[in-house]
């Protein structure tokens, strides 16, 4: 199975960091174009953006508009594949991980990162993989692969409404999600939490940028309380077999 990093022409460091460890676990990949705040499209006045949950920054509008860019890849290619933000550390399980998950189509969307927040996965791995079946996630977008079906059912929902690359993903119950078990990968921001040497120095674009000074209109108010009501029900009605954990990270 192949990888597809995204990354910012501007951050060559990364992407130096990226290809290094990629090689190392024989992993094919291609480098994905990242979209800045100056190519966004639609503008970031349109309409479009104004139907989340509250106003986004342009470097949040660019994100989602990169990973949109690799779920339109994976449809394009006509198979599952690794998708990887720049900063994401991977440990030395994953390639025995995508070589399994070739052969599980039912696996539309596999998170293979810990972020330090909880889950809420089945108690019952499945039958042929170190994965569990994901019922609600936080957060995280930077290592998770996707299959063409999770990918074409991911740009339908974007082309209804925006949102934050993870938010899009923890919010797509249409597509079936599973989490790796142990956990294979974090981002460099959680090295130090981890307790593993941060192999390159992180600076989040999006956290450079200030929050837009708008106020979440009313329309964006009642998204997010059924949003969050949306994930009560969800937390609830999943609960038998399950539980909401902090997955561990593999040792490595």
């Amino acid at each position: 199975m192949k990888a597809l990093v995204i990354n910012l022409a501007s951050e060559g460091a990364r992407m130096g960091f990226m290809a290094g460890q990629l090689d190392r676990l024989g992993i094919t990949f291609a480098r994905l174009e990242a979209t800045t705040p100056a190519t966004l499209s639609p503008d970031p006045l349109d309409p479009y953006w104004s139907r989340w949950e509250r106003p986004l920054r342009s470097t949040e509008m660019a994100a989602m508009l990169s990973h949109r860019a690799a779920w339109k890849h994976v449809v394009d290619q006509g198979a599952p594949m690794l998708i990887l933000e720049d900063d994401a550390v991977l440990l030395a399980g994953v390639p025995a991980l995508l070589l399994t998950l070739k052969s599980l189509p039912e696996a539309e969307l596999v998170s293979l990162e810990t972020r330090g927040r909880r889950k809420l996965i089945t108690r019952i791995p499945h039958p042929n993989a170190p994965i569990h079946r994901l019922w609600q996630d936080r957060t995280g977008a930077a290592a998770y692969v996707l299959n063409p079906s999770g990918a074409r059912k991911l740009l339908n929902r974007v082309a209804k409404a925006p949102g934050l690359a993870d938010g899009v993903l923890c919010a797509a119950y249409e597509v079936t999600a599973w989490q790796a078990v142990p956990a294979l990968a974090c981002q460099l921001d959680r090295c130090d939490a981890e307790g593993i040497a941060a192999p390159i120095e992180t600076n989040s674009a999006i956290g450079r940028e200030v929050k837009p000074n708008d106020r979440p209109s009313a329309a964006q108010k009642l998204r997010r309380i059924h949003a969050q009501i949306r994930m009560g029900v969800r937390d609830l009605s999943h609960r038998s077999g399950s539980d909401k954990v902090i997955v561990s990270l593999a040792k490595d």
